[in-house]
């Protein structure tokens, strides 16, 4: 199969979707690597590392995605690459596509094979691959909140740590998921005062379990929500269904509750995010003000360490990339249970649940087993 990694063109999006491990894995496998030249770059990744694993350095994005049978990226395809969809291509990528229906529109209508990282989901509901960026974005959050919590940056002037005889900062997290913890232990580790909100009672009995008294749990609900938000500094959004549109937990008439020059951070927001007033923004143009709340929506939040995320990343994705590649896309699918949860979009059909009901389009089943349709 020819594999092709073409440049990420999303607002300062310095990852890129394959490493020369991961290329030279491919090439041992007997597959063609195509790599964009300068692909790597923003991730500190030369060219000749790639020629040295065996891929092939190509000069344009469209020749990448022309010659590719597979395509391997970070992000969502963005409009100006949508000409360069078409049938037979198979993407493997973050895809989001409960908060994004055009995107949506265009995979189906193109026949595009769309496998996304973020509901390739194990038998026991742990989300391999989007489980590193979700510890490199809950981390983030933490110091991306510190940073604009400072008068300079808009915030109301509050170190999240304190220092002797001064209270330090309140930080709620709203999630106890991969991001949420890993935000949980960052704002630990700063300092803060931390509370963590789930309607998991076993995730929180672990979460009392794993942190003591350094950080309050408490059942994520309307009441609860607002108690903490009156006390908040930072209120950090770490909710994630698989496939679905993040529930709104936190309401714009919600926003008055909170002291003015607070900050928002919503992890969730590639998903539509928990908080009503979040919108994606970008890392150049990060964060604006709403009810006197700083609010950061930053979507794709691993970005700005593209270095960490990117070497995470293809560490998570390889193995899924060889199956896709040496077994072909629906043998694929049709061996792999994890995989088979990762399909989105299949032959014009929405092939994923949750992301179908979040579309609020037609739900096409996939084959349970190979040979009952998929293994062509």
């Amino acid at each position: 199969m020819i594999i092709g990694v073409s440049r990420e063109i999303k607002d300062n999006e310095f990852r890129v979707g394959l490493v020369p491990a991961g290329a030279r894995a491919l090439r041992e496998a007997g597959h063609t690597v195509l790599v964009e030249k300068g692909a790597g770059l923003g991730s500190s990744i030369t060219d000749d590392e790639y020629r040295g694993a065996g891929a092939e350095m190509v000069q344009s994005a469209s020749e990448v995605w022309s010659r590719s049978e597979l395509v391997v990226k970070v992000k969502e395809p963005r409009p100006e690459e949508y000409a360069y969809l078409r049938p037979g291509l198979a993407v493997f990528t973050f895809f989001h596509l409960a908060a994004d229906h055009r995107l949506a529109g265009e995979l189906i209508e193109r026949g595009v094979a769309a496998i996304a990282y973020e509901t390739i989901e194990l038998p026991d509901h742990t989300l391999p691959v989007l489980a590193p960026m979700s510890e490199v974005a809950g981390r983030l959050a933490v110091l991306a909140g510190a940073h604009y919590l400072t008068k300079a940056q808009g915030g109301r002037g509050v170190l999240l740590s304190g220092v002797p005889g001064v209270e330090s900062g309140a930080v709620t997290i709203i999630g106890a998921g991969v991001a949420g913890v890993n935000a949980a232990k960052m704002a630990v580790g700063l300092g803060a005062r931390v509370t963590i909100l789930d309607t998991n009672a076993a995730r929180l009995r672990y979460l009392d379990d794993l942190f003591g008294v350094k950080v309050e749990t408490l059942h994520s609900n309307s009441h609860n929500i607002e108690m903490c938000l009156s006390r908040s500094d930072l209120l950090i959004g770490a909710v994630h269904i698989p496939g679905s549109r993040t529930p709104r937990l936190v309401t714009r008439d919600m926003l008055r509750l909170m002291k003015k020059g607070s900050v928002i951070v919503d992890v969730s927001v590639d998903q539509g995010g928990c908080v009503e007033s979040i919108r994606p923004t970008t890392h150049s143009d990060p964060v604006y003000m709403e009810e006197g709340v700083l609010h950061y929506g930053v979507a794709n939040m691993p970005g700005a360490v593209p270095r960490t995320s990117t070497f995470a990343l293809t560490n998570a994705t390889l193995p899924y990339v060889l199956a896709l590649s040496s077994q072909g896309v629906k043998r694929a699918l049709a061996s792999s249970e994890p995989l088979r949860r990762g399909a989105n979009v299949l032959d014009g059909k929405v092939v994923h649940r949750n992301v179908a009901s979040s579309l609020g389009r037609p739900y096409e089943e996939l084959p349970l087993k190979a040979g009952n349709g998929l293994s062509a």
